[in-house]
């Protein structure tokens, strides 16, 4: 059964569509991480900067991140990437969900659903036979949203550093 909103498109990332995957990512942080990370650092966000890292990273030769953006109508409206899971600076032979973003007033209507459909049928597809995601501890609403997908926390938990202040992400696995 396919259960993507028949209005909905999946497909890769192109250098045209870098500006909106920076408005859904700095809206997306902005808008779910608001009192999960310091409020200076979300403050700090810029979409021309973040625009210009999603292009230099998308266009970097070699680089094995995928990018997928969801849209409707034309309008990009959500955004995943990615890739070889990262063990420190090593990357292993598992898949890695580096980023999943819908665009705020978008939620709860299937894109985060499409995405991660794709993102894992594609992994699967490659041969891996596991993904994993890291999530804020405190991000009850992605944790709920991973889980519903098949996704369990395995009890690995590292901090993120943001503006000088370590917030803690746990790290979720999914099998085939």
């Amino acid at each position: 059964m396919n259960d993507t909103p028949h209005d909905l498109r999946v497909r890769e990332m192109t250098p045209a569509d870098c500006r909106p995957v920076a408005e859904i990512r700095v809206g997306g942080w902005q808008t779910a991480y608001t009192g999960l990370v310091p409020q200076s650092y979300l403050d700090a966000m810029r979409v021309a900067e973040d625009a210009e890292r999603r292009r230099e990273l998308l266009l970097k030769p070699g680089n094995p991140v995928v990018n997928l953006v969801a849209e409707r109508a034309g309008r990009i409206i959500g955004w995943a990437a990615y890739g070889p899971y990262r063990d420190g600076e090593v990357r292993t032979d598992d898949a890695e969900l580096y980023a999943l973003y819908v665009r705020p007033g978008h939620w709860g209507g299937g894109v985060g659903a499409a995405l991660l459909r794709t993102t894992t049928e594609r992994c699967e597809t490659a041969g891996h036979d596991r993904m994993l995601l890291w999530v804020l501890k405190d991000n009850v609403r992605a944790r709920r949203f991973y889980e519903h997908h098949g996704f369990t926390a395995d009890g690995t938990e590292e901090p993120f550093e943001a503006a000088g202040v370590e917030v803690p992400e746990v790290r979720y696995v999914r099998a085939p």
